[in-house]
């Protein structure tokens, strides 16, 4: 049955996501429950094809319209509703999605022939999240990245059989992996991926105890990743040839091209700063006095703090620029500036003797302010004395 749940709740973003971040958040969510990954996980494979679903609407500008304004209901009334992927082959699903999952859209592919010709195997393309801060954004670092991809079972060098034995010749496709179904009132055929051996052309009698079959099996890999100054949240490392080897379907032994490893930038909000592209906002709290007078203060950086001049009769929200102070940009290194908003903190404390100045100032501008106040005690004892 079609999804029931709130597809931006499925995929795990806000209404508000751009075609780029549904993609990459619905690219994350098939690999993590890939059935592939996730052997004999009925779970893992209902959340993989609820998330193809999604992705089906919500990739598609004219459908998520219809959605957004009328839900399930109103895709299914309008005759836009989603694919049921629950009664759908994982392979037909890759090949539906083929500008996610095709190596030419850096997510690894399961083979092809563009313009006649076979393409070299090549694995899918994996992805990993990097948590910096600003500061590494201004100085580059490097992580420490563990992930787990699946690769070549070393106890059946990727066939799926038991050692010692060997695959059969599929009855269902006699081999070919492929098999022709009629279309609606059979006016046309559709090739689909054999249901029997999901498009090997071969059956495994005696599966391999370590992959169940699968002729991969996960491995966990670690890595020290380069992060270059100036990355922007979003943007991704790729690190060439650290993804995962062509499917068993593709390439029994794995042999072809390894897809690749994507460190995708993920930056924390600071606490101070606010990015806007190489550049640095912070707002920066002055004193009256220090408006009206004028003041050098010290602005904070990521670095050093830099000397600012406020001239005198500054005003609320007026804003300054330190040259240099900002973000490297990714491709040139120029930095960015930082740009200073003030804000006129007004004291809430004052002593008598301040208290009194503000009044004679006040005198001197003509303009209206409150009375003293009178202690808490001395208006007790000025209203029993009216009794």
């Amino acid at each position: 049955m079609p999804a029931t749940r709130d597809y931006y709740e499925v995929l795990g973003v806000e209404k508000s996501a751009d075609a780029d971040e549904i993609k990459r958040s619905y690219r994350r969510l098939a690999m993590k429950f890939h059935p592939d990954r996730n052997p004999d996980d009925a779970e893992a494979e209902a959340r993989f094809k609820e998330a193809a679903e999604a992705y089906e609407v919500l990739s598609d500008e004219s459908k998520r319209k219809i959605y957004d304004q009328y839900g399930h209901e109103g895709l299914r009334g309008r005759g836009a509703a989603a694919h049921d992927f629950s009664r759908m082959d994982v392979d037909d699903i890759f090949s539906m999605f083929n500008d996610i999952f095709g190596g030419g859209a850096g997510f690894g592919n399961r083979g092809g022939r563009p313009g006649g010709g076979r393409r070299v195997a090549r694995g899918y393309d994996l992805e990993h999240e990097a948590r910096l801060d600003l500061k590494d954004v201004l100085n580059g670092c490097t992580r420490d990245v563990e992930f787990t991809r699946l690769d070549v079972c070393e106890t059946c060098t990727g066939s799926g059989a038991k050692p010692g034995t060997e695959p059969e010749t599929c009855d269902t496709c006699k081999g070919q992996g492929k098999v022709q179904q009629a279309g609606l009132g059979g006016m046309f055929r559709m090739v689909t991926a054999c249901p029997a051996c999901r498009g090997r052309g071969k059956i495994i009698k005696e599966k391999c105890s370590t992959c169940h079959g699968k002729g991969r099996s996960p491995k966990k890999r670690n890595l020290s990743v380069k992060i270059p100054a100036g990355i922007q949240s979003g943007q991704a490392v790729r690190v060439a040839g650290e993804g995962e080897p062509p499917g068993p379907e593709l390439s029994p032994s794995g042999e072809g091209i390894r897809g690749d490893l994507h460190v995708v930038a993920r930056i924390a909000q600071h606490p101070v700063f606010e990015r806007e592209g190489d550049h640095l906002l912070l707002e920066m709290p002055i004193s009256f006095t220090q408006a009206s007078l004028g003041a050098a203060v010290e602005a904070p950086t990521l670095e050093e703090p830099r000397t600012l001049d406020i001239p005198r009769g500054t005003q609320y929200g007026s804003l300054f620029r330190i040259e240099g102070a900002g973000l490297p940009n990714l491709r040139s290194g120029h930095r960015g500036d930082l740009v200073v908003v003030v804000k006129i903190e007004t004291p809430k404390k004052l002593s008598a003797r301040q208290e009194e100045l503000l009044r004679e100032f006040a005198e001197t501008e003509d303009k209206h302010v409150n009375p003293e106040r009178h202690g808490f005690l001395k208006k007790i004892t000025d209203f029993l004395g009216k009794q």
